[in-house]
């Protein structure tokens, strides 16, 4: 097997407890070597695994960036021990992942949808602020020269996606990515109130373009695009919602890019100015459809080793398959995705 080091970047999408898949999926490609990370765009689970592993990599290389992604899902796990948000016994007999028989669950949805953090929490208390810092190194952070990294999160006061640098991030940053409005206070960076990128760039692309030098963009994607028959439930329709609204930003991108290469396919835009983008995907959506939303909240260790298992062994197929070809062409078929097809993999 040829082991000559190809250039990627990598779009991390946000997902609760699901991005210990992408975890899975990063761990695998970082221990396997054949891939150089040149550029990494994270957006709110996304963006703690982007940080973790900048840190890490900082540090030690692929290796220590392996172990302060470790580090920082397990922290993450050992926080939530004492939470109320936990699997019901019937739960972890049957094996089910979901939290939607937890009362719990169902009184904080209840709740978020008749009062606001700023009347629940309004002294904007956050864990999940003190496991970033507690967990994460900014310094390693924004001295992290291996890759370039951006962070996406949405401006509420314009409605439009703001991109934090590396050079520049800190841990109110990434809160604000990972900022769920009904869960949380919009976090302010410098007087401006932020909300979770997910609804404008989940994750973004166009950071990346002509700024790492490599056009092969690796999305890592952990919301399902593609859900078949109607929802019938209210919890199914508000996770339906969910799944289209945070994964419209990505399509639209996804869209841009197919339009460019269409153009440049037809000889109108020249490629003297404008470079083809090589789109790749890793996804299962086979294995993280039937776990469900609710399961975005539960964060046991069995959990997340769990979904980082099933990354690890994404990525290994997605390698072995798609390597020849990064560098060279999309192994996603971008015009087939918009004609109502699906994705699917060139020959």
């Amino acid at each position: 097997m040829s082991r000559t080091q190809k250039s990627i970047n990598l779009a991390l999408q946000g997902g609760g407890a699901h991005g210990a898949f992408t975890w899975g999926v990063l761990d695998y490609l970082l221990e396997d070597g054949r891939l150089r990370i040149a550029g990494v765009s994270g957006t709110s689970a996304g963006a703690m695994n982007a940080v973790a592993l900048a840190d890490g990599y900082t540090r030690a290389g692929p290796e220590g960036a392996r172990k302060a992604l470790h580090h920082f899902w397990e922290c993450m796990s050992q926080s939530a021990r004492s939470s109320p948000l936990q699997r019901t016994p019937m739960d972890r007999f049957t094996g089910n992942w979901g939290l939607e028989n937890n009362p719990f669950y169902h009184f904080m949805n209840a709740l978020s949808g008749v009062a606001s953090p700023y009347q629940l929490n309004p002294m904007n208390i956050n864990p999940l602020r003190d496991l970033v810092e507690s967990s994460i190194d900014f310094e390693m952070v924004r001295n992290c020269t291996a890759f370039e990294l951006f962070i996406s999160a949405t401006n509420v006061e314009t409605g439009k996606v703001q991109v934090f640098p590396r050079a520049q991030l800190t841990a109110d940053m990434v809160m604000a990515s990972a900022c769920l409005p009904h869960v949380y206070q919009a976090v302010e960076i410098d007087g401006v109130p932020y909300w979770d990128g997910g609804y404008m760039g989940n994750p973004s692309l166009f950071p990346l373009y002509g700024k790492t030098g490599t056009d092969d963009i690796v999305v890592i994607q952990i919301n399902p695009i593609e859900r078949k028959g109607a929802p019938r439930t209210a919890q199914e329709i508000h996770n339906r919602m969910n799944e289209i609204s945070f994964n419209a930003s990505l399509l639209k991108e996804l869209r841009a890019i197919d339009f460019v290469q269409r153009l440049i396919d037809q000889g109108k835009l020249s490629t003297d100015h404008y470079r083809p983008v090589k789109v790749h995907l890793i996804e299962n959506e086979a294995a993280l459809k039937p776990m469900g939303a609710s399961s975005k909240m539960n964060v046991e260790w069995d959990f997340l080793t769990r979904l980082r298992d099933i990354g690890r062994a994404t990525a290994a197929i997605w390698l072995d398959t798609t390597y020849d070809r990064i560098g060279k062409q999309s192994t996603v078929d971008l015009r087939a995705m918009f004609q109502g097809i699906g994705a699917e993999h060139q020959g």
